[in-house]
Order: structure tokens, then sequence, then C-alpha cells
């Protein structure tokens, strides 16, 4: 409730106690209500009640439109009707309002009469009071850019000074700024606040998140439908699908939909263990089996006992090992290296590959009898590409997790999730979660949209675009040494052929089967057939 008026001319008026009452009344407005569009009308409002500053307006910036010159409107305004404020629209630089939004000075007419530039566009000279009218017009700053003009009448011939008003003016433009400048930043937070209540909402409804997987997609539920179905039996079950595909997510879905579930989960990846190690790493040893070996071992296929083993990319087992593994699945036991004793287990194993192991049965490079028991049950695991639908899902679990692990708040607008969308994703769930970590640590501001996206994704970065491998039908490159390994026969190189690239290469293994386009462990496997190890 606005005090009760008094005549800002009545002779002894205390101009200081109106100042402090005005003040007092605006601040209480603002404990009250952090709205401006109430505090600025009642400022306005007191300010004419108080001190006589009439026809009081806050002029503020319009949204910028594209080929258009800028303008300003008449915002909040008190002693204009609703026609007045209507008319008032300045562009930038027009009359004496839009002079100060170009310049960010205030102006001061002393009489509007005498001034050109004053438009009377609000009120015309008819309405006003036959007196000499003066205008006051100050800058109202937002980050030091001038986004818009307090302006109002004052009757030149008063017994308060000019000079005071002024004064008080500049404080009240100071205040509206800041005003301004906080519903700018609560309407940012609550922009911020609705995108992660609908990134949470998208979480939410992800029907199929089962086993950690999350997503709906046609594919991604046939795929996990075969899953369940063959969970509680004991086949073994090969999954098959390119890299990045998550395999290791479905390969613990087998586990934790099975009986085993309480037991242990091991996993193994099989390019990652050294030629000479394979055995003891599988197997295990016994004391003395080797040199260092000072206690006995259990292997991996040991401390999966009861439980599920999970052997990643399957295609790289040497051929020596292909046989010893495919005895301890027809037989249920294992022999520790440097052990003569058997040791019965029991275990469920899932295999998965990205290789076409049919073709690598007939380079020679894997066994046939190995692969039949292998591809049992085989599971086709869906690439990204085809699984559009889950990419929005996806790209939200990666950035709460990132969010967490990396202590941001990064969210991602719904142009951004429509872009990531619309990628192509050769590498698959892996490349969609290191550009979402990439993106959460180095994201400018906490709301990405597509614009500010563009520059991590893949093409942007530099990165090397991989043609799409198939699982089944793998791609026909050249082979290039050192980069591309071309898969030949076991026989593809004679004995003379290997002894002459040793030969260049001082001895050298790795650099010898570097430059045939062999794997080390391709190249030692022909030198034993050949008898040159």
């Amino acid at each position: 409730m606005a005090p009760h008026r008094t005549d800002p001319d009545a002779p002894g008026t205390d101009w200081h106690a109106q100042e402090l009452l005005l003040m007092r009344e605006v601040m209480k407005l603002v404990g009250r209500s952090l709205a401006p569009a109430f505090v600025l009308r009642e400022m306005l409002h007191l300010m004419s009640e108080l001190l006589g500053l009439n026809r009081g307006r806050m002029v503020l910036a319009d949204e910028p439109v594209p080929g258009q010159e800028r303008t300003a409107s008449v915002r909040h305004a008190y002693g204009l009707t609703a026609e007045e404020a209507a008319r008032g629209v300045f562009r930038w630089g027009e009359g004496i309002t839009g002079r100060v939004l170009a310049s960010g000075l205030p102006a001061i007419v002393q009489d509007v009469d005498a001034e050109p530039l004053f438009l009377f566009r609000t009120v015309t000279r008819s309405e006003l009071p036959p007196q000499t009218v003066a205008f006051i017009a100050l800058p109202i700053e937002l980050n030091g850019v001038t986004i818009g003009v307090l302006g109002c009448h004052r009757i030149r011939s008063r017994q308060r000074h000019l000079n005071d008003d002024l004064a008080l003016l500049r404080i009240l433009a100071t205040l509206a700024g800041q005003l301004l400048r906080l519903e700018q930043l609560v309407a940012e937070e609550r922009r911020q606040l609705a995108a992660r209540n609908e990134a949470l909402e998208r979480a939410l409804d992800v029907g199929s998140a089962r086993y950690g997987l999350i997503g709906r997609s046609p594919a991604l539920l046939q795929a996990l439908g075969e899953l369940e179905r063959v969970s509680q039996s004991q086949a073994t079950v090969l999954l098959l699908g390119e890299s990045g595909t998550g395999k290791e997510l479905f390969a613990r879905a087998v586990h934790l939909a099975s009986g085993r579930r309480d037991q242990p989960f091991i996993k193994v990846n099989c390019s990652a263990i050294p030629d000479t190690l394979f055995e003891s790493e599988l197997f295990g040893y016994e004391r003395g089996a080797f040199t260092g070996a000072s206690t006995a071992r259990a292997g991996w296929f040991e401390q999966a006992h009861r439980g599920t083993i999970f052997l990643d990319e399957i295609g790289e087992l040497p051929l020596a090992m292909q046989s010893k593994l495919l005895r301890t699945l027809q037989e249920g036991t294992l022999v520790r290296l440097g052990g003569t004793r058997e040791i019965r287990i029991d275990v469920r194993l899932v295999a998965a590959t990205n290789r076409d192991l049919a073709r690598e049965v007939q380079a020679g490079r894997f066994r046939q009898d190995l692969y039949y028991r292998l591809n049992v049950i085989p599971i086709r695991l869906p690439s990204l590409r085809e699984r559009r639908e889950d990419v929005r899902a996806l790209a939200l679990h990666f950035v709460s997790r990132a969010n967490q692990a990396h202590q941001r708040n990064v969210n991602l607008a719904p142009d951004a999730l429509a872009r990531l969308e619309a990628h192509d994703w050769p590498g698959n769930i892996r490349e969609l979660g290191n550009l979402i970590e990439r993106l959460v640590l180095l994201a400018d501001h906490t709301l990405v949209t597509a614009a500010a996206l563009e520059r991590f994704m893949p093409e942007a970065m530099g990165e090397a675009r991989p043609a799409p491998a198939s699982a089944t039908i793998p791609p026909a490159l050249p082979a290039v040494a050192g980069l591309v390994r071309d898969y030949q026969s076991a026989t593809s190189h004679d004995a003379q052929t290997l002894q002459d690239a040793l030969t260049r290469h001082q001895g050298n293994q790795s650099r010898a089967a570097q430059s045939l386009g062999l794997t080390l462990r391709q190249f030692s496997y022909r030198l034993r057939k050949a008898g040159l190890r």
C-alpha cells in the first residue's frame, strides 16, 4: 500500500524525509516480492506521490529481430494510460529516449516545448500542465550495457533542486538494473531446471533400463529378449557385434539374469594378454612352475567357479590355447601350469568377438571344433546406428554420470539431443560416452545447445571416421603394413620370407611381423610352424 499522498511542492516540505520514505517503501517492496514488474511500477508510483516526478516510465529493449532496427518499448509506467504506454516505442537514437539508449548517457530537457528532439510520443502537449515541463531520462544498465531508460516529467519551477532529483533517480535506475538482472538470472535458472527436469523425466521414462542396459529401441529389445530366454540355461553364449556396442554389459546381463547372479563374474580381455601368459592367466599355475612362481595361483577359470566367465575378443586366442580351452569346456576340468592334478570347475562361458569367426576358421586361425562349441547361442548386438531411439537416453545417462564424476552441472538442450541423435556414431556407444565426458569437462555454459555442441563433434575435433565394421561381414580393407592388418591364411608366408624379415629387422619379431602385415602372434605361430623359432 502506497503512503498517503502529500503535495511535493507544499511550503516547508522535508525533502530528505520524503526521499527516505520513498527508499524505505521501495526496499519493503523488494523484500516482499522479487517480481520486477510489481516493484518497478510501485517505484514509479512513489516517485510521483512523494517527489512530484510524474508520468514515470521504464522503457526496456525489445527482443532483437534479424534485419530490423533495434527498438525499446514502455514496459512499466505510472500516470500513463494503456493507450499512451502502447505508443511508447522508440528506435535506437530516436528522440531523447532513443539517444539515451544509444549513448548510455543521461539527458535533461529543461523545457520540452523548446527541444526539437522531444517527440511527445506518449503524451501530447495538450495533456501536460500549462507550466514549463522538464523531462529527465537516465540509462538503465545490465552488465555494463544500456538496456533501458528511466524517464519522467517534472515541473521546472519547483522548490526542490534538480540535482537532488537526479541523484535519487540515479539510485533508482541502478536498482532497476539490478532487479532486471535478478529477473534474468532467475529466468536462466528456471530454464536450466526445466531442461534438467526434462532430462530426468526422459531418463525415468526409459522402460528397458534392465541390467544397466539403457534404451528401448526394437533392436535392443530383441537382443535383450534373446538374452533372457537363454539366461537360465548353461549353454555358452557368443556375443557378436561391432566394437563399442556394449558386449561387457550384455555379458554381465547374462550373468545377472541367470541363477549364478550371486556368484563371481570374471571378465577377461584376451587381446590384452601376451601369448606367453595365456595359460597361467586362464588356468593358473603351481608353485615353481616357472621362475618367479613362488606361490601357487588360481587362474581366471578357477576364480569363476560356480559363476560366469566372460572372454572378450576371443578371436585373439592363440591356437595352442584354443585347444586347451576346448578341453576345459568339454570336460569341465583344468590342470594348472606346472601341475598334474585335474581341478573340476563349474563355469558358464560368455564369449564375444567383433570378428567373423567362420572366416577365421576357413583361414586356419581358429579351431573349427571350438567355434562350434562357442556358437551354440549367438546373439548379435545392434550398433548405435540401429538404435537411434536410444541415443537421447544414453546421452542423458552419460551426462549424469560425468556430472557426478567431475562435480559439474552440464545439461543438454533439446536441439543438442536432436543433433546427437542424427549422428552416425561409427564408434558406437563408446564414442558417444567419450564425447559426452569431453563435453562435460570443456563446455563453457551449463546448458549446451546444438551450436555449442558442434565443436565437440568428431568432425570438429579432427577425429578419423572409421568405416562401420560388421560382426558377420568384415570390410575389405587394403593391407597397409603397420596400419591395417590383413588376415591371411596360416600358410601365407614361407620359411624364407619369415627368415628374411627377421634378418632385415635384426631379429626383432614385432617389427618383422609388422613389415609383413601380421600380428606378433600370427608371426610367432608361422615361425613355430616353419621350425624357425
